[in-house]
């Protein structure tokens, strides 16, 4: 689905970054990635359900082999503000014992959730855990979380599509588009 498909839809209030601009920085990230972990075994954690389209997008750009797996943890119940206290929903397939982990985010505003994940995987002893993000909202982090890798820094608004939805709609959206606020007030 297209920004040209939502035109008409009352709920999304403009396109906010456009699917050629997501895939030109992933395609930075993965050199950067690449660079950083040349010569190394690396697992990509995504985070279900919304670092589908990143992680995918991500690990096509990367010009290696990686091993995916994916985990599903939750903090937000039915709302759109994180709750604090986390679940796990899905844990790993793989033994993260002495690998080289990069968690794969589609967002992080809070940060409450990644910080809880970081310390979960790093208690699995890996050789290193390291983030990477498409979206940080640095207004709205209540947690310092180490972040390496930076897709884009958007300000504290609600945003949609390319993985991220509002009540599982508008995932499949190309672009990440703002929603309207009278949709979720």
């Amino acid at each position: 689905m297209d920004a040209k498909q939502i035109e008409g839809d009352l709920a999304l209030d403009q396109t906010y970054i456009a699917e050629a601009d997501i895939q030109a920085r992933l395609r930075e990230l993965a050199a950067e990635i690449a660079r950083d972990y040349e010569g190394e075994d690396l697992l990509l954690v995504g985070v279900l359900r919304g670092a589908v389209m990143v992680m995918a997008d991500l690990a096509r750009a990367l010009d290696r082999d990686v091993e995916m797996d994916w985990m599903a943890v939750s903090s937000y119940g039915s709302g759109t503000t994180s709750s604090g206290v986390v679940r796990i929903l899905k844990d790993l397939d793989s033994d993260l014992t002495g690998r080289h982990v990069l968690i794969v985010e589609d967002i992080i505003d809070s940060g409450l959730t990644l910080s809880w994940l970081t310390t979960n995987l790093r208690s699995r002893k890996p050789a290193s855990v390291e983030i990477c993000t498409l979206l940080r909202k640095p207004e709205a982090l209540k947690m310092v979380v180490d972040v390496k890798y930076v897709g884009f820094d958007i300000p504290n608004a609600f945003v949609v599509g390319y993985g991220l939805d509002y009540d599982e709609r508008y995932r499949n959206l190309r672009d990440i588009a703002t929603l309207a606020p009278h949709v979720y007030a």
